[in-house]
């Protein structure tokens, strides 16, 4: 069976690149454009990893990385990879990498290097 992944990534050209690599190597791919269609999505179906951007409209990434992983961790075996450019404060920053798998900065990963974490992950 196909490893799944669910992207949650408002920027339509960056998902469209990852949504095109992750299906170019083999990898069941679903995209959510905000956050709360992200979170809903993370809550109804079992995903292998979640990438997960920081900025998005109506939910921010930590809301739902705290929605899913908070007091009961919702998605105990999927792995979550934080992908971002947004600026954090070093408190908000630590929090979302204790909760993720990886976390990245989308200026510095290219999609090979994507799915090398990925592979490395999952």
């Amino acid at each position: 069976m196909a490893k799944t992944i669910l992207v949650i990534e408002d920027d339509k050209f960056i998902g469209e690149m990852y949504v095109r690599s992750l299906k170019k190597a083999g990898y069941t791919v679903d995209w959510m454009l905000g956050g709360n269609d992200g979170l809903t999505a993370a809550r109804n179906k079992k995903y292998d990893l979640i990438l997960l951007d920081v900025m998005l409209p109506e939910r921010r990434g930590n809301e739902i990385m705290e929605a899913l992983r908070g007091k009961e961790d919702l998605i105990p075996d999927t792995k979550v990879i934080v992908i971002t450019n947004f600026e954090q404060d070093e408190e908000s920053r630590m929090a979302m990498e204790h909760n993720a798998d990886a976390y990245l900065i989308k200026a510095e990963i290219t999609p090979k290097k994507l799915l090398d974490v990925i592979e490395k992950i999952i």
